[in-house]
């Protein structure tokens, strides 16, 4: 069995940094695409950071995280980053990391139990 396993999450002053991990638990698999979302209380769970596998690795953002969050990704652990500056009371949400994972000979979309991050002077 895999688990897509958070840390990092915790409450910060405006313009402020927090690093989210997330790293899958268990052996045997093979990752593919890795994703942060987040959900602020009332509102749809959004697409914030996406980034590719393989040896190029392509990053997508949300136009609200451009320039204050970057995704980064370290394949020989198959941990996934999200370095989050400048941040604003409306980035307060709970995170959560996505990832296509191959394990038992399937490919599944996996997600994490999500980390709260709160941002409030």
């Amino acid at each position: 069995q895999v688990q897509l396993v958070e840390s990092g999450g915790g409450l910060v002053q405006p313009g402020g940094s927090l690093r989210l991990s997330c790293t899958p638990s268990g052996s045997s698999f093979s990752v593919n695409a890795m994703r942060w979302y987040r959900q602020a209380p009332g509102k749809q769970r959004e697409l914030v950071a996406t980034i590719a596998s393989g040896g190029i690795t392509s990053t997508n953002y949300a136009d609200s995280v451009k320039g204050r969050f970057t995704i980064s990704r370290d394949n020989a652990k198959n941990t996934v980053y999200l370095q989050m500056s400048s941040l604003k009371p409306e980035d307060t949400a709970v995170y959560y990391c996505n990832a296509d994972i191959k394990w038992d000979l399937l490919w599944r979309n996996y997600w994490g139990q999500g980390t709260q991050v709160t941002v409030s002077s």
